[in-house]
């Protein structure tokens, strides 16, 4: 008896999806990415509208004063979706967990110098209620935005920024204890120092257009606090001060920083470049937002710098640095 074993290809008749080939600009193999945001935006039939916003559909792109063609044009330049999401975050998780236990088994608490120690406890454990603020804000941005493109990688900040907090707090406990939250959100509440960055929070909490919103929390906000505090104080200031540990366990913050701008940058540039009126409106938000950031986190820097004249070059530095990412985003200095 003999088996004749063959091969044979079997050819497709479609590669993807037809409404992920309208957008990919035919029928071509899709990514993964691509079949799990490209027009999953429910567009319709609606049934009525929601009894808080009568105004607008549930769904609805008139949410936000931005203009757009096609919604689908913001795009994640990471190619995130809820599965690459997850295991990319697992792999980091573990690096943390790893960093944690390098900081404790090594015994670098114990060297912090307590100037170095208390600096980082007194920027830090406030900072727990900003990031909380911003999985609020952009759980909104997901709730109000209009395409799965925008919406799902906004979630995805939300949760990150969730995890963010939930590091500080780790970080807390572990160079002292439960009583410096405890004092953390006293000083959120309280100390001076904190009350301007604490207003802009809250204020962008009743932010109506998503879009702004956008501006406020993830661009402007997160684009002039993270690189002066995770780089110019942290690693900058107070590394070199035997504050090493600090920066291990603030790695993420750091790395997630960069990598967030890139999915950021992305959105910006593609409503900027729509149309001028898109491109007035963003210069508009962006500029409101930055004066008031740069003076919330004015006297913050100048409490952890110690020194008035550091702080200013740094926050000087930062500022500068933000102003040249949005000129290359095709918006004004």
């Amino acid at each position: 008896m003999t088996i004749e074993l063959k091969t044979q290809n079997i050819k497709p008749l479609r590669h993807t999806f037809a409404h992920v080939a309208r957008q990919i600009g035919g029928d071509k193999p899709a990514s993964r990415y691509q079949e799990a945001t490209l027009e999953t935006q429910p567009t319709g039939p609606f049934h009525y509208r929601p009894i808080w916003d009568p105004e607008h559909e549930i769904f609805d792109a008139s949410r936000t004063a931005l203009k757009m063609k096609n919604w689908y044009a913001f795009k994640d330049p990471r190619q995130y979706y809820y599965g690459n999401w997850t295991q990319t975050r697992a792999r980091q998780q573990e690096t943390m967990e790893a960093n944690f236990e390098f900081v404790e088994s090594r015994g670098l608490v114990s060297q912090l110098p307590a100037t170095v120690s208390g600096t980082a406890l007194d920027l830090l454990m406030p900072l727990r209620h900003v990031a909380w603020g911003a999985n609020m804000n952009n759980s909104s941005i997901c709730a109000d935005g209009y395409g799965t493109t925008m919406t799902a990688p906004a979630m995805f900040c939300a949760m990150d920024q969730l995890g963010i907090a939930q590091y500080l707090t780790r970080i807390g406990l572990l160079l002292a204890g439960p009583e410096v939250l405890d004092q953390g959100k006293r000083d959120w509440l309280d100390e001076p120092r904190w009350q301007e960055l604490r207003r802009y929070v809250e204020d962008s909490f009743v932010v109506q257009d998503w879009f702004e919103l956008f501006v406020a929390q993830n661009f402007v906000l997160d684009g002039l606090l993270y690189p002066l505090v995770y780089g110019a104080v942290i690693n900058e200031h107070l590394s070199p001060k035997n504050g090493t540990a600090i920066a291990i366990l603030t790695s993420f913050m750091s790395d997630w920083s960069t990598e967030q701008a890139k999915w950021v940058d992305a959105q910006i540039k593609a409503a900027a470049a729509e149309s001028e009126e898109n491109r007035t409106l963003l210069a508009g938000w962006m500029t409101t937002w930055r004066e008031r950031a740069v003076a919330a986190l004015r006297p913050i820097a100048d409490h952890a710098f110690g020194d008035a004249a550091h702080s200013d070059a740094a926050l000087e530095e930062v500022t500068e640095q933000f102003n040249v990412r949005a000129a290359r985003l095709g918006l004004p200095r």
